[in-house]
């Protein structure tokens, strides 16, 4: 069998390892153009290794097209006569004609319990979302987005403070033995698959920028869980206000709910700790509760803790996170 591997990142890359086990077995990787910082090239993908340097290693050709659609593309992969395309985090959706372009089509490797959590953000919608099981699943490429045929799946519970870039780390594994286990499958002959339940259909849409912004009138646990799930990127973020200076943008790296105190105040108002006044509370909208950022980047300065923070930005009445506008 002629396998082509596409795939961009940390997520992709033990599948890719585990397909190089099996000598000759890869002919191709097909991976996204080199880009600069997550941040310019709005993906939640983390660099890990490499992809590129893992087919050197292992003396695999590498192509870089910037799409795979174009007459190009296609050209490029009815020449690499393949049998089978193997997808995980590739970053563009593929035309009927480039899976036309290999034998057997192409099986994607996707970070959801599908049905749910179709399209390109599935780990991070679903911390977001409050999930507490969700997993890896192989499909059988269609022209609708992650809609093929359910040929492999496995779930796992998702952690209670975990991030969605660690959650790729657990899923990203289990995905290389699934899908290697799947080519295997497919080697010895067609593999029957499940149609998906389209009645259980979610979606989980790339993650823009905006995306990040916290609402301060939500739950303590659900702007907690919108903190995890925008990290590693976007990161989730706020606007710092106070008495006659301009709105600072924060990123909230690492937060907890928490007992409130006091008073009830109103959403985004800032207390600290009062006894050590290292300790930095976000009220909301719950007056039972309170959000503590534990973490937090100001822009232009290095990542820090609340402590770290209150040092240099001691809490004044009226000081409110919130956005940008307000």
């Amino acid at each position: 069998m002629r396998v082509v591997m596409m795939g961009t990142g940390t997520f992709a890359q033990p599948t890719f390892e585990a397909l190089l086990t099996r000598p000759g077995l890869v002919v191709a990787l097909i991976t996204q153009p080199d880009r600069a910082s997550g941040a310019q090239r709005s993906s939640t993908r983390l660099a890990g290794q490499g992809m590129k340097e893992l087919a050197s290693a292992a003396n695999v050709p590498v192509f870089q097209p910037e799409s795979i659609n174009s007459p190009d593309g296609l050209e490029l992969l009815r020449n690499l006569k393949a049998d089978l395309l193997v997808v995980a985090a590739y970053g563009q959706i593929l035309s009927r004609d480039v899976l036309a372009a290999a034998t057997l089509g192409g099986i994607n490797v996707h970070a959801s319990l599908l049905p749910k959590y179709r399209g390109a953000a599935p780990i991070a919608w679903a911390i977001y979302h409050g999930e507490t099981r969700t997993g890896v699943t192989i499909i059988r490429m269609s022209a609708g987005l992650d809609a093929g045929d359910i040929l492999s799946q496995e779930a796992v519970d998702v952690l209670p403070d975990e991030t969605a870039g660690e959650l790729e780390t657990r899923l990203a594994p289990i995905g290389a033995k699934l899908a290697l286990e799947t080519v295997e499958r497919l080697q010895l002959g067609p593999v029957a698959g499940t149609p998906q339940d389209q009645s259980q259909v979610t979606k989980a849409p790339k993650l823009k920028k905006e995306d990040g912004l916290i609402d301060w009138t939500r739950s303590a646990e659900q702007i907690c869980r919108h903190v995890r799930a925008m990290q590693p990127w976007p990161t989730a973020y706020t606007f710092l206000h106070r008495a006659a200076k301009l709105p600072v943008r924060i990123m909230i790296q690492k937060s907890k709910a928490v007992a409130r105190e006091g008073p009830p105040a109103s959403a985004g108002a800032l207390t600290a700790f009062p006894k050590t006044m290292d300790r930095l509370f976000v009220e909301i909208s719950d007056s039972r509760e309170a959000v503590e950022v534990l973490r937090l980047q100001p822009s232009g300065k290095k990542s820090m803790t609340a402590a770290e923070f209150l040092r240099g930005h001691p809490v004044q009445p009226g000081d409110r996170f919130g956005p940008e506008s307000m």
